[in-house]
């Protein structure tokens, strides 16, 4: 009986050390209020414009048990056909923003677009908590769309940076990238920008994407 006894409270014992670890765990991933999208559109940089970023944003994000959010693409768009500017810095809410791990990676919108953020190939991962490829991976996917300027603003003038704003999927356009992992060719500003290092070339289809070392990824953040 003792025996019996014994083994009955080392398994209560067991059940009570793991309760908290999965309760932990689910609080986690529920506080998570910034990702990089797991997939995207599978059309290049023809996202839906906005709001189809938006909605890969928010159903990637439920799919992944993250509920009462409201999901917003890190992405500018362009006048350009009677549309107005919108500046991707405007739509993320005030922050602060932690990854899936519960890491935070800015405390609002200025330290986001300054030197002391905390977004690196570590911290800057998909909804689920995996890591995105960066160079020297193979396939390197570290290009993020985000159609910015470094502090987080659209582009002025003609010259198509957003795919004509996330509608384009084929050989012409182009949009500018950012680098998750902070990592180029070199060791300049752009090629460590995480949100505006170089635009596509060839295009805005997923090929196109693929051949800068892209795959038509982009941030997502919780305005709320």
């Amino acid at each position: 009986m003792r025996g019996t006894d014994s083994l009955s409270l080392i398994a209560a014992i067991g059940l009570l050390t793991l309760a908290p670890i999965g309760a932990a765990q689910a609080q986690s991933v529920q506080e998570t209020t910034f990702f990089i999208t797991s997939a995207g559109s599978g059309k290049g940089a023809d996202l839906g414009g906005l709001d189809g970023a938006d909605r890969i944003c928010q159903t990637l994000a439920e799919a992944a048990g993250i509920r009462g959010k409201v999901w917003r693409a890190y992405l500018s768009t362009q006048a350009a056909g009677g549309a107005t500017a919108v500046n991707a810095k405007d739509r993320i809410g005030r922050g602060p923003w932690q990854n899936a791990k519960g890491v935070v990676v800015a405390k609002d919108v200025a330290d986001l677009h300054g030197p002391s953020n905390n977004l690196t190939k570590q911290t800057a991962i998909t909804e689920k908590g995996g890591m995105v490829n960066g160079r020297g991976d193979q396939p390197n996917q570290h290009d993020m769309l985000t159609g910015s300027q470094p502090d987080g603003t659209a582009f002025a003038g003609n010259q198509d940076m957003t795919c004509g704003n996330w509608t384009k999927s084929g050989t012409e356009g182009a949009a500018m990238t950012g680098h998750h992992d902070r990592t180029g060719t070199d060791d300049s500003a752009p090629a460590k920008s995480w949100n505006s290092s170089h635009a596509t070339r060839g295009g805005c289809s997923q090929d196109a994407l693929r051949g800068t070392g892209g795959a038509g990824l982009f941030y997502c953040f919780a305005a709320n």
